[in-house]
C-alpha cells in the first residue's frame, strides 16, 4: 500500500507532475515555500488548462515560523458594467450565461495574489526564475493528459463555439491524442512579459491593455478601468478549535466557513466512531449538510453579508449544529449544489513557511473564451452571480462572486502543521473532511487518508445530481448501512474524478515534511 513521503529539506504537492517539481525546482534554488508556490501555479496553468489558468483567482494561506496564519485573498470583482441591466438588454433575465464573453464578466485576481503573497513572505529569487519553467512549456510544449481530453469532450458542444477555443484545444476541429504536445506560444509571450515587467502589468501594463482591449471586442463588460481598480488583500483567515488543535480557512467569499464548521461539527459527534465506519461517513455527510444550510444561505460578498461568518464557529454555535443530526437518519436533502473545477497545491520549505494555495477558473475551461492576443483563458466565477435582486449574491458592480476554493491549514496540538486541500465545488470542504479526519483524527498514515475511497454530496464534475456518491472501493456492509439510514447512495467508480484531487503536506516537530498527492490525478509529491 502506498504510504506518505518523507524529506527534511523542502517538498511540494499539486494534481500535475511538472507543476511539483516546478516549484521543488525552486526550493533547490534557494527559494522559498511561496516561490515554490508561485512556479507551480504558473506551470499548472499552462499543462493542466481545463483546471485552471492565469485567468482565473487564487487563495492563500501562508504560516510563517513564530507567526499567525495569513490568508491572501485574489478575488476579481464583477466588472463596472456587469449590471442586472447589461443583461437584460442582452436577453438574459433570468440567469448569467455560464459560457462565453457574457460568463467573463469579473477580473482574473490569480497573478495579483503570486505579486501579494511573494511580497508577504520577502521573496528571494528574481521573477525571471520562477516563472521560467512555466515559459518553457508554453513556449515548447507539454504533454496533453487524459484528463483534458475527457473533460474537453464532455462539454465540447458548449465550449467549441467560444472565441478562441477550438484554436487552443483542438487539432484541425478534432481532440488531441493523450500525450501529444500542446504549445501556447501566446501564453508564453504573456508569462515573458510579466517576467521582465513585473506582475503588476497583468493590471496595469501593457497585458492590461491587451487583455481589455480584446474583452471588450468580444463582449465581455470587463473593462481597463476594472483592472487597474483591482488588487489582491492580506485577510485574516477563519479558525476553529478542534480537539485535536486549530484549523485555519479562508473567510468569506469562500466557502471556508463551510469546511471549518463540517470539522467542528464532526468532532462534537465522533465520540466511537472508527475510520471509514458508518458513524464516520454518516457523521461527516450530516455535519456537511449542517454547514451548507448556513453557507447557501449567507455566505457571498462580505462586504453584503448581513452576519459574520466566525458567529458560526463558536463553541455554542457548533453545539447547537451538533444536537440536529440524528447519528442513525440521514436529514432529508437536496440543497443548491455548486459546481467548480480548481487545482489545490501546498508547498513546505526548509524554514519553516508552509503554503496551502488553490487557483481556479470556475467550471471547466472557465467561460470558454481564450484572448488570442495574451493566451489566457477567462474565468466564469462572475456567472454564479444571480440576477434576482433579493439575493444574497445578487449581481452587482464590483461584487465579489461566492467562491467555492478553500484552501485548508491546521495547527496541531503536537506541533505538527498540516496544509490540506482538494478541488471541485461542493466536494472541497467534504474531501477536506475525509482526509483531514482519517490523519489527524483517526491516525491513519497521510498517503492513505487520500488514497482511501471518498464521497461526494451534491454535485460536481459535470453532474447536477445530489445523491450521496460513494466510490464502490467503499466498505460494501457501510454503504448498505448508509442506504439504510436513508441516504440516496450512488455507486461510483473508485478513484473517481468525481471526488475531485486531493493532497496534503505535514510538517512535524523534528522538522520532517510528509506529503501526499492524489492517485486520481496527474499529480505528485516532489521533495528535496
Amino acid at each position: 500500500m502506498l504510504r506518505a513521503l518523507s524529506s527534511p529539506r523542502g517538498m511540494v504537492t499539486a494534481p500535475h507532475h511538472l507543476a511539483a517539481q516546478a516549484g521543488a525546482g525552486v526550493l533547490r534554488d534557494g527559494g522559498n515555500a511561496v516561490e515554490a508556490m508561485v512556479a507551480a501555479a504558473a506551470v499548472i496553468a499552462v499543462v493542466y488548462p481545463h483546471m485552471n489558468s492565469i485567468g482565473g483567482d487564487g487563495f492563500w494561506l501562508i504560516s510563517q515560523p513564530g507567526k499567525a496564519p495569513r490568508g491572501v485573498e485574489a478575488c476579481g470583482r464583477a466588472a463596472g458594467l456587469a449590471t442586472r441591466e447589461w443583461y437584460r438588454n442582452a436577453g438574459h433575465e433570468t440567469a448569467i450565461p455560464s459560457r462565453g464573453p457574457l460568463a467573463a464578466n469579473t477580473v482574473a485576481g490569480a497573478v495579483s495574489g503570486w505579486q501579494a503573497a511573494l511580497e508577504h513572505a520577502d521573496g528571494k529569487l528574481p521573477l525571471s526564475r520562477i516563472l521560467q519553467d512555466a515559459i518553457w512549456y508554453a513556449r515548447n510544449g507539454a504533454p496533453v493528459t487524459q484528463s483534458q481530453i475527457d473533460y474537453t469532450q464532455k462539454f465540447r458542444e458548449e465550449l467549441e463555439p467560444q472565441p478562441g477555443f477550438a484554436k487552443a484545444f483542438l487539432r484541425d476541429g478534432a481532440l488531441p491524442d493523450v500525450r501529444s504536445v500542446q504549445r501556447f506560444p501566446a501564453l508564453a509571450s504573456t508569462l515573458e512579459q510579466l517576467s521582465q515587467r513585473g506582475l503588476s502589468d497583468f493590471y496595469r501594463g501593457e497585458v492590461a491593455h491587451a487583455l481589455a482591449g480584446e474583452l471588450e471586442r468580444l463582449g465581455s463588460p470587463v473593462r481597463l478601468e476594472d483592472l487597474q481598480r483591482h488588487h489582491a488583500s492580506l485577510v485574516t483567515p477563519l479558525e476553529v478549535k478542534l480537539s485535536v488543535g486549530t484549523g485555519y480557512n479562508m473567510p468569506p467569499p469562500t466557502q471556508g466557513l463551510a469546511s471549518l464548521m463540517i470539522l467542528g461539527i464532526f468532532d462534537r459527534i465522533r465520540e466511537g466512531a472508527s475510520i471509514d465506519s458508518f458513524a464516520h461517513v454518516h457523521g461527516l455527510v450530516e455535519s456537511t449538510k449542517q454547514a451548507f444550510l448556513v453557507r447557501n444561505r449567507h455566505v457571498g460578498d462580505p462586504e453584503a453579508m448581513t452576519v459574520d461568518a466566525a458567529d458560526f464557529l463558536t463553541a455554542a454555535a457548533l453545539d447547537e449544529r451538533a444536537k440536529a443530526i440524528d447519528p442513525a437518519r440521514a436529514r432529508p436533502w437536496p440543497e443548491p449544489a455548486i459546481k467548480g473545477d480548481t487545482v489545490w497545491m501546498g508547498a513546505m520549505d526548509s524554514e519553516g513557511c508552509s503554503v496551502s494555495y488553490i487557483q481556479s477558473v470556475y467550471w471547466e475551461f472557465g467561460s470558454g473564451v481564450v484572448l488570442q492576443d495574451t493566451g489566457i483563458n477567462w474565468q466564469n466565477r462572475g456567472s454564479s452571480f444571480s440576477l434576482d435582486p433579493s439575493s444574497h449574491i445578487a449581481l452587482e458592480p464590483g461584487r465579489k462572486p461566492f467562491h467555492t476554493l478553500n484552501p485548508a491549514l491546521a495547527r496541531l496540538s503536537d506541533g505538527r502543521e498540516m496544509v490540506y486541500g482538494n478541488m471541485g465545488g461542493d466536494g472541497q470542504p467534504q474531501s477536506q473532511a475525509a482526509v483531514f479526519s482519517r490523519y489527524a483524527m483517526f491516525g491513519q498514515d497521510l498517503q492513505q487518508a487520500v488514497t482511501a475511497p471518498r464521497w461526494l454530496l451534491g454535485r460536481t464534475w459535470g453532474q447536477m445530481s445530489v445523491s450521496l456518491k460513494v466510490e464502490d472501493r467503499l466498505d460494501p456492509a457501510v454503504v448498505a448501512a448508509l442506504r439504510k439510514a436513508g441516504h440516496d447512495v450512488e455507486l461510483i467508480p473508485g478513484f473517481s474524478d468525481f471526488v475531485g484531487h486531493a493532497g496534503a503536506l505535514v510538517r512535524h516537530p523534528n522538522g520532517m515534511i510528509s506529503g501526499a498527492s492524489d492517485p486520481r490525478s496527474d499529480g505528485l509529491v516532489a521533495a528535496l
